[in-house]
């Protein structure tokens, strides 16, 4: 193998050592860019390397990843994943750190100061870990090509942030090892960044479009704002001046909303949630309130909207919580079902229909979509190996096993996964496994399921797939996830429990089964729909006419992305498949998980509780969105979130642009007279306004909500250097400036009504009844048009924002921090229970449990 390398820069610096660190026999050629072979992608800097077979690539990272599967390593889920962060994250930020450090001549620590986001994802993980590298407990490809992009930045552990000490540990061993230490001399650090220089100084600045990480702070302000174009001045002035007549007339879909000839029609779903437990603040975030806000967007945008969720109520879970119980698997779905709906309807999500999976739809549809699957022979029958417990005279789901787990040793694992590792499980791999029912030693025992034949239906997946990422919207997690699935080839999938309480199988020899709840489940999304309409089909058997958005946690996206998809494109009845498959990170509670048992965190039915209104609840879960990395909800920077940015910034602007026009104008908006400074504003706002526009498209949620607290920062700033109080006590032209300044902030305030509706829905609301909003003006254009004109009267203007004290968060602090679980059964009294339940009588002698 011949390695080529035109320029002693950062790839030259992690491809030579991964190469010593795989031991790769490969020769080194130094030379310039013409020396290189040609490739329109690969930039000139970029290394080459040339195989015996004639075979080339381009990629430093695929060249370090193929050094390293030589040496007989193959890849891991994990360490593709760090590639594929390293790539689109820490790449794109070191090549700006590298340029505000060589050509902008910026000091070294200023330059490390840019990375604090990407540096502090990698020192959460390793801590997060306990592993001493990035991908386990050994170095690997992760590690190399991580560490070589970070060395010529860095270079030694100290100019790390001191409180990064995993970080700095990590990076030391690296540093020290034989094959980095060699590359670093080999390739010439740091005089080779000088060579890199030169390349660095012919290129335009690098842009840098990285998702913030899991701070919940919001983004920096910048130094100076861009520069208005008189254009983009005289446009804003001009949609001002046409007022609310030319804003479109708010669509209102008749009842049932069904897809309509000519318009964008947006199907949502959020991932159904479990009927069998409450739901915490990370859970509500994840699926159901990022995706209402999304449908609010969408609703103002005159597009025809569906949002359907409901509760998932099948499968082992629901039984294992029944025994728990002591009831019913029909009375837990009715129990959780009504928990969740009142969650749901506190936190003023507008589902068009929230329902259920346990219905005569659900049987219909699911049982439609496996015959045809059978029909057209994309199903296959096996043995599995089961855990049976002689003493339940009953094989066992994977939920009524617990023992210790093969891969971590520890000793409460589930038969379908471990929770401290968080690897899946076959129940038949746990050590010492015990039946939870009687605490009896199952034995292995041979059974028969049905299997979905994924290899048979991958390349069509494939090809779907393909079309859907060039025209969709996927979140990179869910595109990395799919990915990860399908790298290696798909295998079959079970598809069939031996349990009680599901859709029955109906075929001959397996009408003992049900289906497994993950090839059931997301057809409730379909039967929910067959219930709010029986034109349901209009929906989702009409691609060509229906835009559908998935929401979820990444842990949801392989059942959304591969095994329903595959299912839907194997029965081959012309079904709607996602188009856009939005998935976040994980919301953790302060420095911890949730953890209901332990009364750690906020669960939805406890949030009213604290009487902290919805909004305020869905303002900072929204403000915090872990869109990019796992966030964590903190009380004090919910404090500190509702009494700066709620109370004192945008509550502020608009009670004084309320408050202005009822004390200085008798509650009339005063005539205005626009300066060129005015309309500089109109043309800022008309900026963040369409911005706000460009990220809920995209579905950046948290992002477009920073657009809302930008105008209201301009809006204040506006109003303290116009002083319109003082104003308002001078000549004629001082009190007509007071009135323009009054009545173009008002008008401020009303588009922020708007644009806050999807966040907080009732402060919008009272901000529209404030101060008077027609209805007609209730919809989102792109241009900042003046919406209450002279002579408009608003009403009663009062604070809409309360301030939190200090005293009250450390009380809910305490209250939610654990061991106090004496408020939990208060929201939900459970009935008296036995150290050991008897077996309930659904649960009668009979096959359960596969995993797939």
């Amino acid at each position: 193998m011949r390695l080529r390398l035109p320029v002693r820069g950062p790839a030259a610096l992690k491809v030579v050592a991964a190469a010593g660190a795989a031991a790769a026999p490969v020769r080194f050629v130094w030379g310039g860019p013409s020396e290189l072979p040609r490739a329109p992608l690969r930039p000139p800097w970029a290394p080459v390397l040339e195989l015996q077979s004639g075979a080339v690539l381009f990629s430093p990272n695929a060249i370090c990843q193929f050094f390293f599967l030589c040496r007989g390593e193959e890849p891991t889920d994990l360490s593709t994943q760090w590639l594929e962060w390293e790539a689109t994250e820490l790449q794109p930020a070191v090549a700006a750190a590298l340029y505000t450090r060589l050509v902008l001549g910026r000091r070294a620590a200023e330059a490390v100061q840019t990375l604090r986001e990407p540096l502090a994802h990698i020192e959460q993980s390793l801590a997060r870990t306990g592993a001493a590298f990035l991908a386990g407990d050994t170095p690997s490809v992760a590690d190399v090509v991580v560490w070589g992009t970070l060395f010529p930045i860095v270079q030694e552990e100290s100019s790390l942030p001191g409180e990064l000490q995993a970080l700095r540990a990590w990076f030391q061993n690296m540093t020290l090892s034989e094959a980095c230490r060699d590359a670093a001399d080999t390739v010439l650090m740091p005089k080779a960044l000088l060579e890199f220089k030169s390349y660095l100084q012919k290129q335009p600045p690098p842009c840098v479009a990285m998702q913030r990480a899991a701070s919940n702070e919001p983004e920096e302000e910048e130094g100076s704002e861009r520069a208005l174009t008189e254009d983009e001045i005289a446009a804003a002035a001009d949609a001002w001046a046409r007022g609310a007549a030319a804003l479109p007339k708010p669509w209102q879909p008749q009842k049932p909303v069904l897809p309509v000839e000519g318009m964008r029609n947006v199907l949502i779903t959020s991932a159904l949630p479990y009927v069998n437990n409450v739901p915490h603040l990370g859970n509500i975030i994840g699926c159901v309130l990022s995706a209402d806000t999304f449908a609010r967007y969408c609703r103002l945008r005159n597009w025809n909207t569906l949002y359907v969720c409901g509760t998932d109520e099948y499968g082992t879970a629901t039984e294992t919580k029944a025994v728990e119980e002591g009831l019913t698997p029909q009375e837990i779905c009715d129990k959780y079902n009504a928990i969740h709906a009142d969650i749901y309807r506190w936190f003023d999500i507008s589902f068009d229909c929230f329902g259920r999976t346990t219905t005569p739809s659900q049987t219909t549809i699911a049982q439609d979509i496996f015959q045809r699957l059978l029909a057209r022979g994309f199903l296959l029958q096996d043995t599995v190996e089961q855990l049976r417990c002689e003493g339940c005279q009953r094989f066992l789901a994977d939920r009524f096993v617990e023992g210790t787990c093969p891969f971590c040793n520890y000793e409460e694992a589930r038969g379908d996964q471990c929770d401290k590792c968080g690897k899946l499980i076959n129940a038949v791999e746990l050590k010492s496994p015990q039946c939870k029912l009687c605490r009896g030693v199952p034995v292995v025992k041979p059974t028969q399921h049905l299997f979905l034949d994924l290899p048979k239906l991958e390349q069509r997946l494939e090809a779907w797939l393909e079309q859907s990422w060039a025209t969709g919207d996927w979140t990179a997690n869910a595109r990395y996830i799919t990915r990860s699935w399908i790298r290696d080839g798909l295998k079959p999938r079970c598809i069939t429990r031996d349990l009680k309480w599901g859709t029955p199988v109906p075929l001959d020899g397996f009408r003992d089964k049900v289906f497994y709840v993950w090839f059931d489940a997301p057809i409730g999304y379909l039967s929910i729909t067959a219930n709010y309409t029986n034109q349901w089909e209009r929906w989702w058997k009409n691609p060509q006419q229906v835009e559908l958005y998935n929401f979820m946690a990444k842990d949801n996206v392989p059942f959304h992305s591969v095994i329903f998809p595959c299912s839907l494109l194997g029965a081959d009845d012309n079904y709607t498949l996602v188009n856009h498959l939005i998935a976040t990170e994980y919301l953790n509670y302060e420095d911890g998980k949730f953890s209901k048992s332990r009364g750690v965190g906020v669960f939805g039915d406890m949030a009213k509780d604290t009487g902290i209104p919805a909004d305020i609840w869905r303002f900072y879960l929204l403000y915090l969105r872990p869109e990019g990395q796992d966030s964590a909800f903190s009380w004090s920077d919910l404090m500190l979130k509702n009494n700066s940015e709620l109370l004192n910034n945008l509550g502020n602007f608009i009670n004084r642009a309320g408050m202005f026009v009822c004390k200085f104008f008798g509650g009339t908006v005063p005539s205005m007279l626009l300066t060129p400074d005015d309309k500089r504003l109109l043309a800022r706002v008309t900026l963040e306004l369409r911005q706000y526009h460009q990220l809920l498209e995209k579905v950046r949620i948290r992002d477009a909500l920073r657009c809302i607290l930008s105008i209201s920062r301009h809006g204040n700033q506006y109003i303290q250097v116009n002083e319109p109080w003082k104003r308002i006590k001078g000549d004629e032209k001082e009190r007509q400036r007071a009135g323009t300044v009054t009545g173009v902030a008002v008008n401020m305030a009303s588009l922020l009504a708007v644009m806050l509706q999807p966040y907080m829905p009732s402060i919008s609301l009272a901000i529209q009844g404030q101060l008077c909003i027609p209805a007609d003006c209730f919809i989102l254009s792109h241009d900042f048009t003046c919406t209450l004109p002279p002579g408009h009267r608003v009403g009663t203007v009062s604070p809409l924002f309360q301030k939190l004290e200090n005293d009250r968060v450390e009380a809910l602090r305490r209250r939610f921090g654990g061991g106090q679980g004496s408020h939990l059964v208060l929201s939900f009294p459970r009935p008296n229970r036995h150290p050991q339940p008897p077996r309930p009588s659904w649960l009668s002698p009979t096959p359960s449990g596969c995993r797939s």
